[in-house]
């Protein structure tokens, strides 16, 4: 299984948190209303958590593909009342995807950019000109 290899043990206190591919993750089984998500443990603190626990998809009450379709639609420009309209859902519950998701991107996204260890960085300008109107 690809999950287990991906997965860490999301327990501070655990000797083996956050190593990947280290053996300790083991599947536990299937849970949710239809059993349809995965659930693992840590064998070395026996800690059952969700595969999707450090991902923006835990915790939310919506099957992968319809937050794959929402995350699409806003990748794509389009609006979060249409996004409702077009996968059929509240726009709320389309609104509160998109936060998830990207407080998720934000959390990854600034870890990474702590890690650069660059010696020189180019950063090229987009210089753009607005015409006011009269």
């Amino acid at each position: 299984m690809d999950i287990i290899h991906d997965a860490f043990c999301p327990n501070k206190d655990c000797p083996a948190h956050g190593l990947r591919n280290h053996g300790n993750i083991a599947f536990r089984g299937k849970y949710g209303k239809e059993k349809t998500k995965d659930l693992l443990y840590c064998r070395t603190c026996n800690k059952r958590f969700a595969a999707t626990r450090s991902t923006a998809f835990f915790g939310l009450h919506l099957s992968d593909e319809q937050i794959a379709k929402i995350i699409h639609h806003a990748a794509e420009g389009v609006g979060v009342r249409e996004t409702g309209r077009l996968l059929n859902m509240n726009k709320n519950t389309v609104n509160r995807v998109i936060l998830r998701v990207s407080q998720h991107c934000e959390i990854v996204l600034s870890s990474l950019l702590r890690a650069l260890r660059l010696k020189e960085a180019q950063l090229d300008e987009l210089w753009a000109f607005v015409k006011k109107r009269k």
